[in-house]
Parts: C-alpha cells; sequence; structure tokens
C-alpha cells in the first residue's frame, strides 16, 4: 500500500513538473509571436483557497495577473519570462488584449455554434481558445487605441474582466483588459487549452466575427 501511495506521489508530481514546463514554453511562444505576456495568479495546490493571490473572494481565480502594474509590466523579453517563471513557476500565462489582438469572451455553447456555423460559411475563425467547458476565447484583429478618440467607441462588450457575474454573455477584451491563455490551469482542474491554436495567418476582423457571436 505504500508503495502504491509513493507511486502515485511521484506521478502526480512529475504532471506538475510537465505542466510548469508548459507554462513557460508557451510564455516564451508567444512572445516570440509578438504577444506581451504577464506572470499570472494560480489555483494553489493545497489549503481551502481557491487563488493564490491574498483577495479574499477572488472574483478571478487564478485567471488574473499578480500585480496591478502588469500593462506596464507585459513584456516579449524572453530572460524576464524566464525569471517570472523561474520563481513561480505553476503561476497561468495572461496575455493583454488591445495591442495585437482582441478577444471576444463567450459561453462555449455560442462559441461552439459561431465556429460550426463559420465552417459552413467558408469563413476563417482564426486561433481560438477554451475555458474548460465554460468559456471560448475568439482571438481577432485589435481595435487598438485610435489616434482620434472620436473613433472610438465603447458598450456594454467592452468591460472588466472582474465582472463576468454581471455579465455572463459576451464580452470584447481590448485595450486595458486581458486573458488567461493555454495551458494555464485554473481552480477545480479546469484547463484553458486550444480549440484553433494560432498560426501565421493575420487575425480576423473583429465585426466579421462579431456576425457570428450575435446571430
Amino acid at each position: 500500500m505504500l508503495a502504491v501511495t509513493r507511486n502515485s506521489r511521484n506521478s502526480r508530481n512529475s504532471r506538475d513538473t510537465r505542466a510548469r514546463n508548459l507554462l513557460v514554453v508557451a510564455a516564451r511562444e508567444y512572445a516570440a509571436r509578438g504577444w506581451a505576456t504577464v506572470v499570472g495568479a494560480h489555483a494553489p495546490a493545497a489549503g481551502d483557497r481557491a487563488c493564490s493571490c491574498d483577495r479574499i473572494g477572488c472574483p478571478r481565480p487564478g485567471a488574473h495577473p499578480v500585480t496591478t502594474g502588469w500593462a506596464r509590466q507585459a513584456t516579449t523579453e524572453r530572460e524576464t519570462l524566464d525569471r517570472w517563471w523561474s520563481v513561480t513557476p505553476e503561476a497561468n500565462v495572461i496575455l493583454p488584449t488591445g495591442r495585437v489582438f482582441d478577444v471576444f469572451d463567450v459561453p462555449a455553447a455560442t462559441g461552439r455554434a459561431a465556429l460550426a456555423a463559420m465552417a459552413a460559411a467558408g469563413v476563417e475563425a482564426g486561433p481560438v481558445a477554451a475555458i474548460g467547458d465554460e468559456r471560448h476565447l475568439f482571438f481577432v484583429a485589435t481595435r487598438g487605441a485610435p489616434e482620434d478618440e472620436d473613433e472610438w467607441w465603447s458598450c456594454h462588450l467592452d468591460c472588466s474582466p472582474e465582472t463576468l457575474a454581471d455579465t455572463p454573455g459576451m464580452r470584447w477584451h481590448c485595450r486595458d483588459s486581458y486573458v488567461v491563455a493555454p495551458p494555464s490551469v485554473l481552480p477545480s482542474g479546469r484547463e484553458v487549452t486550444w480549440v484553433r491554436p494560432p498560426d501565421d495567418a493575420p487575425l480576423p476582423d473583429p465585426l466579421r466575427v462579431l456576425e457570428f457571436l450575435v446571430d
């Protein structure tokens, strides 16, 4: 019985090590694409907290940056990424939006229906990630920050990542926002995975993708 317990523990430790290695490798790969990355919180391995941060009742356990200065700190520098993940190898990967890409964050059922409709219409969906079986993340070309602020329009889709409970439908992550990226792991073992991994194709036009998501 002791041998079985020890083997189970060793197997679990081996899986955890591989998972941690994948996180820093992913951060490097995103950086190579020009996608700025910042270190995120994570789900503690033990204890009664859902998130590694000190916030009581964290609204986004394991799915947010560890510091309030994340927008300034996000980087594509490999040395910095390696240093961050050497200190906290289990940290999740956070990608700021509104720089290279924006992200439509929708319920998984909506995402699956939109992907099927886009495939039937011969429209490229671009990169799409899944947060467990709960949400789909559609990566699209960014609206950025126009020089003429009159060109910038806001709506209820453009909101803080911390308001998921108030906006359970669709959200448009653009400037001053972020998303948790694969291969991050959230509480209860929920994984962030690629449904359609990024490639070298240009990111799709956001308004074209939006047509399918709201149809």
